[in-house]
């Protein structure tokens, strides 16, 4: 029989088919995720190294002495947007991309999958990803996971819950073809007097083999249970057991000839042989009814089952196109077969755990995964995203955003109007760099100078790096909304206090102009992002602390998914705020009012962006449903 969940350590969840079967996924263990993750890390350490390989090669140095080329500079900031991609986007995008399974992930058998059990959206991989920031605290040992995972009765992390997926073994169970040998099998020790060898393998004729099995299966599974831990028993106690079990099961030992000389052996024999008569699907005499269907359906199945599970192991490796057109026709065919065989086996298994009930669920888990796996991911399905769905949130989300607002420009007028009233208190909040720069501004702004250094050269390397960095801020402030939205108030407090308190510092030395000509360029989209970014991280806070009449994992997975449409409309506004910083913000030689120009142009920009995506009015009767572009980031209902 198929290798069954002996261990009451093993996790599962069942998962209802749109055929009515309902059958189950077996969790991913902690130990299987961290193999899963350091094979990961290995392959994201080898592509750092590979970078900083790259970026010696391209003259790394010669920028820095300020003797590189144009092509050195961009060659540069396309590296620090290599570094970035390899922190985010290396789990998103192999997660979204390749059904759930990053190469370690795919290496160990595992998959990450929806609640449903179908595909993961490219949502989901971004916000289990994304909230990866608090489960790998503290400090990248990922303790805050570990304990959500073994806390949880699905073994979810953080980001799991938010994202409402799980992570799943695809491991094909391989049906024995005989009794076979397993931990809990017929092996013996020494000093039991060695294997007893079964009918069979002492090379008996079938005529002599039993044509129906002896113990009912409640009778089988004592027997078994014995076999699993008699070797934990003192010596003296397993005889008398086996002797006390020989004599309860005496009926089964009437008209079967043994060789078997002490109980304990008799014991083995018996439990060999009646293992094999239930693998090749052998019926008890004393049963009737639905356990006398269960060996029929058993006998009759083995064999389509088998073929089924060649058939899918050879999809899993190559998908579904491996099989060809013919096959893939074939495979569902089997598959709904299989459907009816499993669910016929569950009604006469009548709630009891079965073998072959385990062995079915895990086939049904692996095809049901290949026959429901979302379509490959457009160019279009990208620009809906980003110039629909996502400003379109934004308009809905205006609650939140306005309480993240607040939260970081609330402390930045105190700490402006502290700053300006009495300027040595700025030392108290203000890093000692900043203090620094704001001397060295007084000297600029004397000579006509700008807020920093303008060499040309650095430009694209400037503005690569405030895009990765203006990016991760964000990030956190979304993902640290998981933990009741404190992280999330922090991120915006503190970046509220640093504004605040910096531009009081500059209009406390009179040069807040030189400041502002700075910030002009890029202030309104950079700060607006921020905001939307908290305005996420608070969306998944309301989902845990006023969730309302949904239960709080419905409601987190609904909140993650207007989360994550968030993050989407602040990434594209970070991206131009950050090449704005980099190429146009430093520009010593542009007056203050073409600064405000371009500040100007970004809000125009801006209210044109997030007024877009608005549903067009149709006629009732003309309308279609959604295209299934708005599911990119599992944003339907």
């Amino acid at each position: 029989m198929a290798s069954g969940p002996s261990s009451t350590l093993v996790q599962t969840v069942d998962i209802e088919t749109p055929e009515l079967v309902t059958f189950s996924y077996t969790i991913a263990g902690v130990g299987s995720r961290v193999a899963a993750a350091l094979i990961d890390y290995l392959l994201c350490l080898l592509l750092f190294i590979a970078i900083i390989v790259g970026m010696a090669f391209i003259g790394a140095s010669r920028l820095v002495r300020l003797g590189g080329t144009s092509s050195d500079a961009w060659a540069l900031a396309i590296v620090v947007l290599a570094q970035f991609f390899i922190l985010w986007g290396y789990y998103v995008l192999w997660e979204g991309l390749a059904d759930g399974q990053t190469p370690g992930k795919r290496y160990m058998r595992l998959r990450v999958v929806s609640d449903g059990g179908y595909s993961v959206s490219f949502a989901g991989s971004a916000i289990r990803n994304l909230v990866r920031i608090v489960d790998m605290q503290p400090v990248f040992t990922y303790g805050a996971g570990i304990v959500s995972i073994l806390a949880t009765k699905q073994g979810k992390r953080l980001g799991d819950l938010a994202a409402g997926t799980l992570v799943v073994r695809e491991q094909l169970v391989h049906r024995e073809s005989g009794i076979g040998n397993r931990e809990s099998g017929i092996g013996r020790g020494p000093a039991e007097g060695g294997r007893r060898e079964s009918s069979k393998e002492r090379g008996e004729s079938p005529a002599a083999m039993p044509r129906q099995a002896r113990l009912t299966d409640d009778e089988f599974a004592v027997v078994e249970r014995f076999m699993e831990r008699r070797s934990a028993l003192d010596p003296l106690r397993r005889v008398e057991l086996a002797t006390r079990l020989v004599e309860r099961f005496a009926s089964a030992f009437v008209g079967y000839s043994t060789t078997a000389g002490s109980p304990l052996d008799q014991l083995f024999e018996l439990y060999a042989d009646e293992r094999q008569a239930r693998a090749s699907g052998a019926v008890v005499g004393r049963e009737t009814g639905a356990a006398r269907e269960r060996h029929a359906i058993v006998a009759s199945g083995t064999p389509r089952w088998s073929s089924f599970a060649a058939r899918l192991d050879r999809a899993q490796h190559g998908g579904l196109k491996s099989l060809g057109e013919d096959g893939v026709r074939n495979f569902v065919a089997e598959y709904r077969d299989l459907a009816a065989d499993l669910a016929r086996l569950q009604t006469a298994a009548r709630g009891r755990e079965r073998d072959e009930v385990f062995y079915l669920s895990r086939l049904m888990a692996g095809a049901h995964n290949l026959l429901y796996r979302g379509r490959a991911l457009t160019l279009n399905d990208l620009w809906r995203t980003f110039a629909v769905d996502a400003p379109r949130e934004v308009r809905r989300s205006w609650r939140p955003i306005a309480l993240a607002g607040l939260l970081m420009f609330g402390p930045a007028i105190i700490a402006y109007t502290a700053v300006v009233r009495d300027p040595p208190v700025a030392r108290v909040f203000i890093p000692p760099a900043m203090l620094d720069r704001a001397e060295e501004g007084v000297r600029r702004a004397r000579q006509g100078q700008g807020y920093i250094e303008d060499p040309e050269l650095f430009r694209p390397v400037m503005a690569t790096s405030i895009i990765a960095n203006n990016v991760q801020v964000t990030f956190a402030a979304f993902a640290m909304g998981i933990a009741l939205g404190i992280g999330t108030v922090i991120v915006l407090v503190t970046n509220g206090v640093s504004i605040g308190g910096v531009f009081g510092l500059y209009a406390s030395k009179g040069i807040g102009t030189l400041l502002v000509k700075f910030v002009a360029p890029h202030g309104v989209l950079e700060l607006t992002a921020i905001c939307i970014g908290g305005g996420a991280g608070l969306l998944l806070a309301a989902a845990i602390l006023i969730p309302g009449n949904r239960p709080r994992s419905v409601a987190l997975r609904e909140n993650g998914r207007r989360a994550i449409r968030l993050i989407a409309a602040s990434t594209v506004l970070l991206l131009i705020a950050g090449t704005l910083e980099g190429f146009v913000s430093p520009i010593e030689t542009w007056p203050l009012s073409w600064k405000l120009a371009v500040s100007a142009a970004t809000a125009v920009f801006l209210a044109a962006y997030l007024s877009g995506g608005r549903r067009k009015v149709v006629p009732a009767q003309a309308a279609e449903p959604l295209p299934a572009t708005d599911d990119l980031l599992g944003l339907r209902a």
